[in-house]
Parts: C-alpha cells; sequence; structure tokens
C-alpha cells in the first residue's frame, strides 16, 4: 500500500505543523483533529498547534520490524503525554531503547519517517526525542 495518496495530503497540517483541534463545549483537545467532539457532539472548534514538549507514560520495543523498518530493528515506540494533556505516539530516536523509560522528558522533532521503495519518495513527519539530546 502506498503512502503518498490523496490521503497523504491532507494529513500535512497535522503531520508538518502538529495541528490539532481544540473544542470550545469540552475544552479538550483531540489529535488528529476530528469534526465533532465525541463527548459533546460539539462542532465549534479551533485549531491549535501542540507543545513540542512532553513525556513518556507508556512504550514498547520493536525488535522484529517490518521489511520496510528491519534496517531500524530494534527500536522504540511511545505514547507521551504533551504538556498541555494531549496523548500521542511515535518512534523514541536518538538514544538507546534500554534508555527509554516512563516518565522520561521528551520533545518533538521532525524528522524523515521513511522512503517509499524504488521510487525514493521521502516522507516526514514527527519523532520523540530525549529533551537532553
Amino acid at each position: 500500500m502506498t503512502m503518498f495518496s490523496s490521503r497523504n495530503w491532507r494529513e500535512y497540517p497535522q503531520r508538518y505543523r502538529l495541528e490539532a483541534s481544540k473544542f470550545k463545549k469540552s475544552g479538550k483537545t483531540y489529535f488528529p483533529p476530528r469534526a465533532v467532539d465525541p463527548e459533546t457532539s460539539d462542532t465549534v472548534q479551533e485549531k491549535v498547534v501542540l507543545p513540542d514538549t512532553g513525556k513518556i507514560v507508556t512504550y514498547t520495543v520493536i525488535r522484529t520490524a517490518p521489511g520496510m523498518w528491519a534496517d531500524n530493528a530494534p527500536y522504540a515506540l511511545a505514547i507521551a503525554e504533551l504538556t498541555d494533556g494531549t496523548r500521542l505516539m511515535a518512534q523514541v530516536a536518538d538514544c538507546d531503547v534500554n534508555e527509554v523509560k516512563i516518565g522520561m522528558e521528551i520533545r518533538i522533532e521532525f524528522r524523515r519517517i521513511q522512503t517509499e521503495s524504488h521510487h525514493g519518495v521521502l516522507s516526514y513527519g514527527y519523532k520523540f526525542v530525549p529533551k537532553w539530546y
């Protein structure tokens, strides 16, 4: 399955600028953005940019990776809670998988996610890096 489709273009604002939707009634922020608040059915929202720092709340280490990421194994995937309370998942980069811990402070960086097959088309997005890096 190719990632370079109209879906990929539609996701650029959230992938490249970390745009999220914040709803007026509940005050909750959702990433990726949603059209309707699932709790209140509210449609009144504003676009916000997520903070770029937070802490890891849980993680896993991928030791046997799918083909396209096999050369990166082992690597860690984590769910982090950002300073505004929003949670998101990304790969943890720039540290050994044995150094990843719950509570570790991270920041978000814009990085290359993948190269699509022989076409060499690059896909960018966000990854977590330790705050001390």
